[in-house]
């Protein structure tokens, strides 16, 4: 009887051995996935293969990296290699595609639980992908424990159509798939289309409706493009100055030829400046440049235009009077004459010059507004700066910047008319005028362009209210809190009723009392800060954001409210590489598991296997079993 109770345990014995090595090699096999997994995801690569038979010679990126991965490891490839019935599973689509969803929603959770069931504001944008099919992104902008302002890509969904109604849906159903409450939105930020900002049922109004207390803020990236378009349309000079460019690049960029021949005479001019000193070599020096045209929805890709065209202005001239000599068509050898003829003209140079230093003026302030963390306070800020070197330009720089065009004009053999002498619009002498060239020049072009820009930029920034953002404004660390202004801030703290009761706003007012005291006479740390953002990190440091809570609410609460949509913008350019022409039959869960893998790997390549693994085991029964 003893016999066969020990005869039973050894056989029970050697079952849970079996059981637990069959366990780990399933968990190798699980862990060996995810790791070629991550890297996929991270680099945004493609899993599958186009013939994934067992007589293909490439199965596709996820099948050749396992089997890559377990020839070099012992272990990984008995597992993988060999012939157990979990590695079929492994190379299932199905189960690749699980693996990807586990690691995405785990990404997501790390972001949520950074968020901490805080505030938010919500960035939005929708576009078509590849298959046409129209996709509407979501971003969170939030303060974290640290003080920082984060954003963070939560997802991707498919609309069936871009009303206000259906945005509203789709985003409330999105945070509540996270367990986000609608009601701690406290900013939006869209771009400019009628749906987005409509007055009565736009987006934005109907989420206020639901919560009076996230403000809306127009894409400042947007509204600085629309001033430049406002600026083509309202102005005949700028608009055809703009035509005869992009019709230059159109002409250079149609033929790789005289692309090649670009990058020759550019080669050929740097050698000759080499020469003779007139350049240095060195790192960062003397890169290849190209001639792009300008982006529909960049301010900033318009002066980067402007500054190679200005660059390669001898290039372009050589290209087309080769196009002009060489080219077998009549058509073509007449746009390139007629092209030239125009690049010659002193009114074009002027043109040139002029724009390329208004967006100069203006690009610091374009390239603020890329970054994930910037305020609207220093946006503010800046935007004022850029329309008071509009106004110094206006008063001080013609003579310099005439000086300029003169010496171009010089060195590129462009006639300068007599400016003290009737200006003629065109070569006809019938076309002279009562004024001068300089009038012309001067007033009817440098002095109007500059005005209508101020007009642009005034009209186009209409900010929340003038009382939200001057109590932003008064909360500005900036010189030792020199724009400090209590009653504006309490003025502030009345636009959050949910946050902000009587019992808070009497608290409030005591504790602004004690706070600029300490920040500017008691604590080093508070002195030379450069914005708000800044101001937020040292509470969070000095753990003054707990002996003044309600400051820091206000000045979390001003960070929040989003100042441009480049972070949606982003992540649909991420999008185009994800889901390219070669992808184009994606399913939006495997869409969206991969951005958000791929847009936030800062996140993702710090969530561990396990985590993913349980996710993975739990998101459905499997045939192996941990």
């Amino acid at each position: 009887m003893q016999d066969l109770k020990n005869q039973r345990q050894s056989i029970q014995s050697s079952f849970d051995k079996q059981s637990e090595k069959a366990r780990s090699d399933y968990r190798m096999r699980l862990n060996a996935s995810i790791d070629v997994a991550r890297f996929l995801l991270t680099s945004g690569f493609p899993f599958r293969g186009h013939d994934e038979s067992e007589g293909s010679e490439y199965k596709g990126a996820f099948l050749e990296l396992l089997k890559w991965y377990g020839d070099r490891s012992f272990d990984v490839g008995r597992v993988i290699l060999g012939n157990a019935p979990q590695n079929d599973m492994m190379i299932c689509p199905t189960i690749q595609k699980d693996i990807v969803e586990a690691c995405a929603k785990e990404t997501t959770k790390a972001i949520i639980e950074d968020l901490d069931g805080d505030y938010f504001g919500i960035l939005v944008d929708e576009s078509k992908d590849v298959s046409h099919k129209e996709q509407m992104a979501l971003i969170l902008r939030y303060v974290n424990k640290s003080g920082m302002v984060i954003e963070r890509f939560l997802g991707i969904v498919h609309v069936n159509d871009t009303s206000s109604q259906s945005l509203k849906k789709a985003i409330y159903s999105l945070l509540l798939d996270h367990s986000l409450c609608t009601s701690k939105i406290r900013g939006q930020g869209y771009d400019g289309a009628s749906n987005m900002q409509g007055e009565i049922n736009g987006l934005k109004s109907l989420i206020l409706q639901d919560t009076s207390s996230a403000y809306s803020i127009h894409c400042f990236a947007h509204q600085l493009q629309l001033a430049l378009v406002g600026l083509s349309k309202k102005n005949s000079d700028v608009d055809n100055f703009f035509y005869v460019l992009t019709n230059i690049l159109n002409t250079i960029g149609a033929s790789f030829k005289r692309r090649d021949s670009l990058r020759q005479h550019q080669e050929d001019k740097l050698e000759e400046l080499l020469k003779f000193g007139e350049v240095h070599t060195g790192q960062g020096l003397n890169q290849e440049r190209g001639l792009q045209r300008p982006g529909d929805t960049r301010w900033g890709s318009h002066f980067k235009t402007l500054d190679n065209f200005l660059i390669l202005f001898s290039s372009i001239v050589n290209v087309l009077k080769d196009m002009k000599r060489d080219c077998p068509y009549h058509l073509d050898r007449f746009a390139a004459e007629n092209l030239l003829s125009k690049i010659h003209e002193f009114e074009f140079v002027f043109m040139l010059h002029l724009m390329f230093k208004v967006l100069l003026l203006t690009n610091e302030l374009n390239k603020v507004l890329q970054k994930k963390d910037q305020d609207i306070v220093n946006a503010m800020g800046l935007l004022d700066l850029s329309k008071k070197r509009l106004q110094m330009m206006r008063e001080d720089e013609w003579d310099s910047m005439m000086d300029e065009v003169r010496l171009f004009c010089g060195k590129h053999g462009i006639s300068i008319p007599k400016m003290n002498e009737d200006y003629s619009n065109g070569k006809s002498k019938r076309k002279r005028s009562n004024i001068s060239y300089l009038h012309h020049f001067r007033v009817e072009v440098f002095y109007a362009v500059i005005d209508l820009a101020l007009q642009e930029l005034n009209n186009r920034f209409d900010v929340v209210t003038s009382d939200l953002l001057l109590g932003m404004a008064s909360l500005s660390p900036v010189d030792s809190f020199a724009n400090f202004h209590k009653d504006r801030i309490m003025k502030l703290a009345e636009y959050y009723p949910s946050e902000f009761g009587d019992k808070e706003l009497r608290e409030l007012n005591f504790q602004l009392d004690d706070f600029i005291v300490y920040a500017q006479k008691c604590d080093s740390k508070f002195l030379n800060l450069k914005g708000i953002k800044d101001l937020a990190k040292v509470m969070i440091e000095t753990k003054l954001d707990q002996t003044w809570s309600l400051v820091y609410l206000l000045v979390k609460l001003t960070l929040i409210i989003p100042v441009a949509t480049a972070s949606v913008e982003r992540a649909f350019s991420s999008m185009k590489y994800i889901k390219n022409d070669l992808r184009n039959r994606m399913d939006e869960d495997l869409l969206n598991g991969c951005l958000v893998c791929y847009i936030e790997r800062s996140i993702f390549k710090n969530v561990s296997n396990d985590a993913i693994i349980d996710r993975f085991q739990n998101m459905k029964t499997r045939r192996g079993q941990l």
